[in-house]
């Protein structure tokens, strides 16, 4: 007959307890797998909102503070922001500067949270020349003008293209840099196709074009205007990962894109908002003429009356919106 001592039978028991409790904790993180799928997204919240979207901390100073109810969430160091503005529910944050922040974190909104209209808010350059320093402009469309061709140069200031993608190259080039369209999928047509230009909701354009008596900004402190900012709604805008303050530029975006203004940020918004099948419409004020003034870039000097006259348009859109 054999005898176990003390310290041995304890050490036993605490082993089979160690097995138990090890069981039991893998049987409910299975059991929460099977409540919650792998890879399926959970929502920080349910309620249907509107995403509003500014690219960096001067734009969005202006709205933040006027949202009621707020509650903050953060994903990814993301700061997102839940309430209403102007009655409408919505969820507010920086989406980053360029095309990548953009996209990335426009579809980091519409799978965390239920968005049912995409809407960006900023600043950006004008390129329409007959535009001016603080008015707001809505276009109908933006496209990616730097989704590009560098075309080989055969002799001294001679571009040519591969013969197989020369189909797509509809617009005229900028030296050797010819824009070419962007390959899409959505869920509505999964199928890849090619797009240069992603419409504005129209419901959302007829709303901004009732807008009336805005009252943009003229003077921000000791810093005024020499005209009185209008509201444009309609016309083209691009976007590019490139700051532009070039006269020769902006010249030919107007010329070949029949731009008003162009951005870094919202034809990646907008591709994004098409893909998931969500209505988008951007404010942009102009803060700069993209190398058309005369003088120095003056994005610094009027970066903060352009951004008040785009909060000021996206809140009477949301006042006026059903």
């Amino acid at each position: 007959m054999t005898t176990t001592s003390p310290a041995l039978l304890r050490n036993s028991i605490a082993a089979h307890f160690t097995r138990v409790l090890g069981a039991l904790a893998l049987a409910g993180a299975l059991a929460g797998c099977a409540s919650s799928p792998a890879g399926k997204t959970v929502r920080l919240d349910d309620t249907p909102r509107i995403a509003v979207i500014s690219a960096f901390a001067p734009e969005l100073t202006v709205l933040l503070p006027q949202v009621q109810q707020p509650a903050k969430h953060s994903i990814n160091g993301v700061e997102f922001t839940t309430g209403t503005l102007e009655g409408k529910p919505v969820v507010v944050f920086l989406s980053g500067i360029s095309m990548t922040n953009a996209a990335m974190n426009t579809q980091l909104v519409l799978d965390r949270f239920n968005v049912s209209h995409v809407v960006f808010s900023g600043i950006a350059g004008g390129v329409n020349p007959s535009l001016h320093i603080g008015d707001v402009t809505v276009p109908a469309q933006w496209g990616q003008y730097m989704e590009w061709l560098m075309a080989r140069e055969d002799k001294p200031g001679q571009y040519s293209a591969p013969a197989w993608m020369k189909s797509e190259l509809t617009m005229p080039a900028f030296g050797m840099m010819h824009p070419r369209p962007v390959e899409v999928r959505s869920a509505a047509n999964p199928k890849l196709t090619k797009k240069f230009w992603f419409e504005a909701d129209p419901k959302m354009l007829a709303t901004a074009r009732s807008l009336q008596n805005v009252g943009l900004e003229h003077c921000l402190a000791a810093t005024c205007l020499k005209q009185r900012p209008q509201l444009v709604v309609g016309g083209n805008g691009v976007t590019g990962q490139a700051f532009v303050d070039n006269k020769a530029f902006r010249e030919y975006a107007f010329k070949t894109f029949e731009a008003n203004v162009l951005d870094m940020e919202t034809a990646a918004t907008a591709m994004v908002a098409h893909s998931n099948g969500v209505p988008y419409i951007a404010f942009r004020s102009l803060s700069d003429l993209a190398g058309g003034g005369e003088g120095e870039n003056e994005m610094g000097t009027f970066m903060g009356v352009a951004a008040a006259n785009s909060a000021k348009v996206l809140q009477a859109f949301l006042a006026a919106w059903k």
